[in-house]
């Protein structure tokens, strides 16, 4: 069954209570999404995971994370989250949207980035995306991103037709699977391709690929 059939657990993290019971609220009204659990700060998030596993239960599939809270911010507990439940996607939803803080939160894995001005129909997206192992950026935070990107300067020029086909269609949000479906070739290539254009371009994730393929013009960036 694939995630959209079925419902997304969603473990949200936020130290302010009143938070945590909109979006839950929020989320509970949302078709094929169901709260998990609740934790305040990022130490609770991995107690609760950890307490799951531990129980044979199934663990969320997404953790929806603030980012500055005590006892363990979100940057870490991501790290953490990565390391430890790799099956679990972090998108965070904070009110800062420095770019420092962006970059932080994705090389250490979040699969997502909101604002929390984002508008309900961004969150939910960013859920969905990150339960089929996507990556997903508020519209205002990719804008930032682009503006103020460090990733390495060129490289593009040097990939081949097709490794830049991928990079498009990465950054158009597909999948390997879907890539190998869209080019008519095998997943294993397609994972290939993807490693490849990474490696030429200097990139460490999709995320930056997607950046660069906005920075360069392949795709719009966000409206």
């Amino acid at each position: 069954m694939s995630a959209e059939a079925q419902a997304i657990g969603v473990l949200v993290v936020d130290d302010h209570t009143v938070v945590r019971r909109g979006v839950t609220a929020y989320l509970e009204a949302l078709e094929n999404v169901e709260v998990a659990g609740e934790a305040a700060n990022g130490r609770e998030a991995l107690d609760c995971l950890e307490s799951l596993r531990t129980r044979g239960l199934p663990l969320p599939r997404v953790a929806l994370m603030d980012l500055v809270m005590p006892k363990m911010d979100g940057v870490e507990a991501t790290a953490e989250i990565a390391r430890r439940f790799p099956s679990v996607r972090v998108v965070i939803l904070t009110s800062f949207g420095e770019v420092e803080r962006i970059h932080a939160a994705l090389e250490h894995g979040a699969a997502g980035y909101l604002l929390k001005d984002a508008g309900p129909s961004e969150v939910a997206a960013a859920i969905r995306a990150a339960a089929n192992d996507d990556v997903f950026l508020g519209a205002a935070v990719a804008r930032r991103l682009v503006q103020k990107m460090r990733a390495p300067h060129t490289g593009v020029a040097g990939l081949t037709n097709r490794e830049r086909d991928v990079l498009v269609l990465i950054a158009e949000g597909h999948s390997n699977r879907e890539i190998a479906a869209r080019l008519v070739i095998s997943e294993r290539t397609a994972r290939t391709h993807v490693s490849n254009l990474l490696g030429k371009l200097g990139l460490r994730s999709r995320t930056q690929a997607v950046l660069v393929a906005m920075r360069e013009g392949l795709v719009p960036p966000p409206s």
